[in-house]
């Protein structure tokens, strides 16, 4: 229905004025036989759709991933598409009909999979429509926190029929056909490689979904060789590493540079607010980091805070901001023990500054560190000298790339997150980067910012 639709409006936008400069007038199909046509292709992409896996009607899919296969699968459509009509120009020749129809299925079939999908987490939650029932083998820490995540999260589409400690196939039936099983989580390392291969074949058969958390070689990217007549694997760092840094900085380029100019209105619009709010400070608040390599570098961020209490080698008042900052970390830190710190409801804030502070807009400045090559637009968050010095050797993998102005902790809980727990996200970034991974994390990270903090930030 969205795939006539789209072609239907290509066909109504190309006749009417405003698009005569951009459309050939040797376009004279008859609507009837256009539609005609339509119909006869339709089946055609609704085909690539399914090779690609997108009729799969389990609510725990993640949209996202979603609307790039339709994406994906409808531009190799018009690609075969364009193909065709250029070996048979009988059938019709404008361009414009073909691009814009191209753009109008995507939109219109992502929109409707959107309202599709929320119908179904509306059932989901609401009728129990769809559940995914799941099971967990092991009681270590992951599991407490997965079992927690599932339990909570009813939009997720999972419900824990049981947790158990062992992988004994006969127990695993019995829950299984007392309850149902639909997915089987594995947290358990401890596992024998007997146990595990019993288990595999018993998912295969029943058709269950099979998934375990790995561990820390097993997530490592490797390469197989054959030395001197023997396979050997060899351990990757990052897809980073050659061609990958060399798309990933174009990317930073091109993207910062448009995401500069598209922001510079409201940058402009923050300076002379804080400028007007305290006129004794700088607008742009150096703040000296740590980056790729041990390297140090000033982050650039909109000073949000009051200038006599910065901590700054300018500020005349240092000695007492320092002072300050000691007595407000002792009093209102929300993460002891962690290696990184959180001042909640920190009066040193300028009215202004809790504004940006709140929504991460004094963090726009950083577009001109990615410029310059200090930083990328997506990475591991850079910390103060400090803070890495409190880091334990394993920490030490987060300096081997360009520090980001968001990454995958961002888009996860933000500030709210454990040091730890960050580590963990941004190392997975590491291991897994994608050109795409980065598109999606800046298009999360706009979603992201719309919610209010937990911790007040420093």
């Amino acid at each position: 229905m969205m795939i006539l639709l789209a072609a239907a409006t290509a066909y109504f936008l190309r006749g009417m004025p405003q698009f005569q400069a951009y459309v050939s007038k040797v376009f004279n199909l008859a609507f009837e036989d256009y539609i005609r046509f339509a119909l006869t292709v339709a089946p055609f992409f609704l085909l690539i759709l399914a090779v690609e896996g997108l009729y799969s009607m389990r609510a725990t899919r993640r949209f996202w991933q979603e609307a790039y296969g339709v994406m994906k699968s409808i531009t190799f459509g018009l690609i075969i598409l364009i193909i065709a009509v250029f070996l048979n120009r009988e059938w019709f020749s404008s361009r414009f009909v073909i691009l814009v129809g191209w753009m109008l299925a995507v939109s219109y079939v992502v929109a409707a999979r959107y309202i599709i999908q929320r119908i179904q987490k509306w059932l989901l939650v609401h009728k129990g429509t769809g559940i995914h029932r799941v099971l967990l083998i092991g009681y270590n820490d992951k599991m407490k926190k997965m079992r927690r995540l599932l339990t909570q999260n009813k939009e997720l589409g999972y419900r824990v029929v049981d947790q158990i400690d062992d992988a004994s196939i006969s127990h695993i039936k019995n829950i299984r056909a007392a309850r149902g099983i639909d997915e089987i989580i594995i947290g358990d390392p401890s596992l024998t490689d007997d146990e595990q291969e019993k288990l595999f074949d018993f998912c295969e058969i029943n058709n269950i979904v099979y998934r375990y958390f790995p561990t820390t070689l097993q997530t490592t990217h490797f390469s197989m060789r054959i030395w001197n007549g023997e396979p050997i694997i060899e351990f990757q760092h990052t897809p980073l590493d050659g061609w990958g840094r060399v798309m990933k900085r174009i990317y930073d380029l091109v993207a910062g540079f448009f995401l500069t100019v598209l922001f510079s209105p409201l940058m402009l619009m923050i300076a002379l607010l804080i400028k007007l709010e305290d006129p004794d400070g700088p607008i742009i608040y150096k703040n000296e980091r740590i980056g790729e390599n041990g390297r140090k570098f000033f982050v650039y961020k909109f000073r949000y805070m009051q200038w006599k209490y910065c901590i700054t080698k300018e500020n005349p008042e240092l000695k007492d901001a320092v002072a300050l900052e000691k007595e407000l970390i002792e009093e209102r830190n929300v993460r002891q023990g962690d290696v990184l710190y959180k001042i909640k409801d920190d009066p040193r804030k300028m009215w202004i500054g809790a504004i940006i502070e709140r929504y991460s807009l004094d963090e726009l400045p950083q577009f001109f560190n990615v410029l310059k090559g200090e930083m990328s637009l997506v990475g591991p968050r850079p910390h103060q000298e400090r803070e890495v010095n409190r880091y334990s050797e394993y920490h030490r993998r987060l300096l081997t790339i360009r520090p980001g102005v968001t990454g995958m902790a961002q888009v996860s809980g933000r500030s709210d997150l454990a040091f730890e727990n960050e580590f963990h996200l941004d190392v997975f970034y590491i291991e897994n980067w994608s050109l795409w991974l980065d598109i999606l994390i800046c298009l999360k990270t706009a979603k992201v910012l719309l919610r209010r903090r937990k911790n007040n930030g420093k």
